[in-house]
């Protein structure tokens, strides 16, 4: 079983369907087909199994796309401790970012890295952290950057944080708010299919929040699909809103009071830089790593 054939596995496992596997291979689908009928051939076992259009890695086949993922772990770290004996950094790095931190502070830190390293091949992902979560655990990313408190025992670093606050046009009585229409950014339904996280941390911990002070619910009158557009509502008196101060600037002018747990804690909203310890075998992760904890 060769390099390729370890992708093969692998993009198998990820779109569950022939064509697009091939396509990321920039294969025919009968080509793909005949190699993995030689892959069954060759390891005695069935692979995939069929129902309709549909395809699914049988035990054995999901046993060969983990084996697969271990060669090609393995070969790239070959690859890089090679390239990198004369003391270059040489090699790959995969990043998946928050929006808004690759819109705010990706640009100039990747300036500084590929200044520093220019020979160092990088791939970004940006999106919602849910997304760069679940490209982390899939193993399709080095590195994710994303905002909120996910469940991730391997390795992990705070960048930075912030106050989670309540917005109003005016200074609003916080015991009157369950009386108060409230203008509520959702998590995008986009996001659902996402197997990893299936909550939202930040949401989560509004919820818990708001569960220590009132019975009633809230009373939602609109939901939009950004914190900025939560503000430029509250702006027009149209309601409250509860936002990361990180979206908050002096030449608002709103009213902002931080939320504040029962125990006397701040709300805090986080940005970890989240991978695994066995990745900084990789000299371009873990310098990669050892610079964001420095900047």
């Amino acid at each position: 079983m060769n390099e390729k054939d370890c992708l093969l596995l692998f993009y198998l496992q990820k779109e569950q369907n022939i064509t697009k596997a091939a396509e990321h291979l920039f294969m025919t689908q009968p080509a793909l087909t005949y190699r993995i009928r030689q892959l069954e051939k060759e390891f005695q076992v069935e692979i995939l199994s069929k129902n309709g259009k549909n395809i699914r890695l049988t035990p054995a086949g999901e046993h060969l796309v983990e084996y697969a993922k271990r060669i090609l772990s393995d070969l790239r770290k070959t690859k890089e401790f090679l390239l990198n004996l004369e003391n270059e950094l040489i090699g790959s790095l995969k990043i998946g970012v928050n929006s808004h931190f690759g819109l705010y502070n990706l640009p100039s830190i990747l300036k500084d890295y590929i200044k520093m390293f220019p020979k160092v091949e990088l791939n970004v992902d940006t999106g919602f952290s849910t997304e760069m979560m679940d490209l982390l655990v899939d193993g399709q990313i080095d590195v994710a950057i994303v905002r909120g408190d996910y469940n991730w025992s391997d390795g992990k670093y705070l960048l930075s944080e912030e106050n989670v606050c309540i917005i109003a046009n005016e200074p609003i009585d916080v015991k009157k708010l369950p009386q108060m229409p409230m203008i509520n950014r959702k998590e995008p339904k986009v996001l659902l299919k996402y197997k990893t996280s299936p909550y939202n941390p930040f949401e989560q911990s509004v919820e818990y929040w708001w569960n220590q002070r009132f019975i009633e619910p809230p009373i939602v009158t609109m939901q939009v699909d950004s914190y900025e557009t939560c503000k430029e509502m509250v702006k027009k008196g149209l309601g409250y809103a509860i936002i990361p101060s990180v979206f908050l600037k002096q030449t608002d002018d709103l009213y902002n009071a931080p939320l504040i747990f029962k125990n006397g804690q701040e709300m805090k909203r986080r940005t970890w830089m989240y991978y695994r310890e066995e990745s900084m075998s990789l000299a371009t992760v873990a310098e990669f790593v050892r610079y964001m904890k420095k900047s």
